[in-house]
């Protein structure tokens, strides 16, 4: 009897905990379908706002910008961490630890002090660039920040985030299949290539769709580097100002989907590759 308390008691807490975490995102997906602009009362069904989201320039060029840079940040911070992760594998115990300890500061930092710190780096950057254009004649931009800025920005705080996921994947793996591909005849690239990589590969894709996820999500960071560019945090933060207009909720609704689904998908892949290892 205890046993089915305690079951029932676990049950009815998941449901409390999925429904904190996931109800203010369904009640979100209603309302882009609301009639209305009210954010209290639904009046009725509509996919006006999905359309008024399609032809809203400014939100298209924002939710385009920050998607690109999410990919190319993504991509390059993966390639970097893998590379980085591999690298301190490598390394003794008590330079891992030191490494390590490096790495995980810009996670642990408040993102307000990474984004201050690298507006002052651009600052000073920028304060070279002028000097250079005062005394050596070179004809470069006055104001520094910019897509290059962002970029640099969004790629270092994801880093971190690519090591801590390919690293233990490296620390699990069986040394011995790569010196038995060097033993069967492989170069050290060839080893890496079809043994290593193969391996690392679940948590590559995991890393890359983290930064991809905190990339786009990212505002504080973005507000102190951007410029005058406007991804998307940044332009709800100033459309907020006035009201968050129902296409935000629609935006906000596609963009769960699409995110849900790349997860759902990643999952089902990686539990098939599983099953097929275990036969």
């Amino acid at each position: 009897m205890k046993k089915a308390h305690f079951r029932a008691f676990q049950r009815v807490f998941l449901v409390f905990v999925f429904s904190f975490m996931y109800l203010p995102i369904a009640v979100m997906a209603v309302f882009s379908f609301n009639e209305s602009k009210s954010r209290t009362l639904f009046t009725g069904f509509t996919l006006g706002w999905y359309k008024s989201l399609f032809s809203n320039e400014m939100i298209l060029s924002a939710l385009g910008l920050s998607l690109a840079v999410a990919f190319i940040s993504a991509v390059v911070a993966t390639a970097m961490g893998t590379l980085a992760a591999i690298g301190i594998n490598a390394m003794g115990k008590g330079s891992q630890a030191l490494i390590n300890n490096i790495s995980y500061m810009p996670v642990v930092n408040p993102e307000i002090i990474t984004g201050v710190s690298l507006m002052l780096l651009f600052v000073v950057a920028k304060n070279g660039i002028g000097w250079a254009n005062a005394h050596l004649g070179w004809q470069l931009p006055e104001s520094i920040f910019g897509l290059p800025t962002l970029l640099i920005a969004h790629i270092s705080f994801c880093l971190p985030y690519v090591i801590f996921n390919v690293a233990p994947k490296l620390r699990q793996m069986d040394v011995r299949m790569y010196e038995a591909a060097l033993d069967l005849g492989c170069n050290p690239r060839q080893a890496f290539f079809k043994v290593v990589l193969p391996e690392l590969t679940p948590a590559i894709l995991s890393a890359f769709l983290i930064c991809l996820t905190y990339s786009i999500d990212d505002f504080i960071i973005s507000y102190f580097t951007c410029g005058t560019l406007q991804t998307l945090p940044i332009a709800i933060y100033s459309m907020t100002r006035k009201k968050v207009s129902p296409e935000i909720n629609a935006l906000s609704t596609i963009m769960f989907l699409v995110i849900l689904s790349i997860i759902l998908v990643s999952n089902s892949v990686d539990s098939r590759q599983k099953r097929s290892a275990r036969r």
